[in-house]
């Protein structure tokens, strides 16, 4: 069984396989008409389920429109629909989609839930997303870094804002895929030390510096993410914006990268909040690069834990 749960968890050569994989897809596709099938379709006669607990557009689309270019069949599910964990345990919800489907893509939001959707089902189970991490975002974000600059190992990337699920991925791809990973933002909202402890121990250089000029000096890659959630009730979003104002990704803490530093965010985006227009429009933003690579990245990750 294959599952794809966290980037940790992966072997980093198939890692490197996954992306390459993706980079070889997109190109094969080029100019084509997205409702097009590839010229290879893997997934003819599979079906996958796509799970949302959690309300999505881009994950949503990406898979679904993944899927469908590959040759097979989705259903996608919410967590009205399934009631997930309410009456039938996971558990058993897993066992009974193993029947039904090929694969599974899950988005939810504790990862007790897709551990234990992964541990019972008979079918690969893919992390669409949980509260801990976002393993699919940051593969999409390590291909469109190598499609624009060449191979990330050695690279820095520093990241700005709050310790959330994104970074706690970026952690685990620093380790696997060898690049150095900086992380600054207000200590209230420092990323789990698990991850940046785990890292380490495999060799990564993960680090926290407090002042984001210094941070951001020499990077080659800046990355940030909304400052709030869309369950944030008012009172937690005005504490968030007031820790995070002096984080925000605008022209002169760019200016403190290299010349040719990329600029990065997973979407969607408080526009003027975490990040000026100024700066996810300008020349050194591969945003829309980034979420377009989720549906090729996907994909391959796809046709991985499936081995076709």
């Amino acid at each position: 069984m294959t599952h794809f749960l966290d980037i940790n968890k992966t072997d980093p050569a198939a890692l490197r396989s996954i992306i390459d994989s993706a980079i070889n897809m997109k190109q094969a596709r080029k100019d084509a008409p997205r409702g097009y099938l590839d010229t290879d379709t893997p997934l003819a006669g599979h079906v996958v389920a796509l799970i949302f607990e959690k309300p999505s557009t881009r994950t949503r689309i990406s898979f679904d429109v993944g899927v469908r270019q590959m040759g097979g069949q989705t259903m996608v599910l919410s967590g009205a629909d399934m009631q997930l964990g309410h009456g039938e345990t996971i558990a058993d919800t897993g066992r009974v989609i193993s029947r039904y489907v090929d694969l599974i893509m899950i988005r939810t939001f504790e990862e007790a839930t897709l551990l234990e959707m992964a541990e019972y089902a008979t079918v690969p189970v893919i992390n669409g997303l949980t509260n801990r991490t976002h393993p699919c975002q940051i593969m999409a974000d390590i291909m469109t870094f190598e499609e624009h600059r060449g191979p990330i190992k050695g690279k820095k990337v520093v990241w700005s804002g709050d310790g959330n699920n994104v970074f706690a991925s970026f952690a685990h791809a620093a380790a696997q895929f060898g690049f150095d990973l900086t992380f600054t933002g207000p200590d209230t909202l420092d990323p789990e030390s698990i991850f940046l402890d785990e890292a380490r121990a495999k060799g990564a250089n993960v680090s926290i510096e407090r002042d984001p000029h210094l941070a951001v000096e020499g990077a080659d890659l800046v990355v940030t993410d909304t400052w709030v959630s869309m369950h944030d009730p008012q009172s937690a979003r005005e504490r968030r914006h007031n820790q995070l104002r002096g984080y925000q990704v605008n022209a002169e803490l760019m200016s403190m990268a290299k010349p040719n530093a990329l600029f990065m965010h997973c979407l969607p985006a408080h526009r003027d909040d975490e990040a000026t227009s100024e700066v996810m429009d300008g020349p050194n933003s591969v945003i829309f690069d980034e979420a377009e690579n989720r549906l090729h990245v996907q994909k391959a990750i796809m046709r991985h834990c499936l081995g076709v």
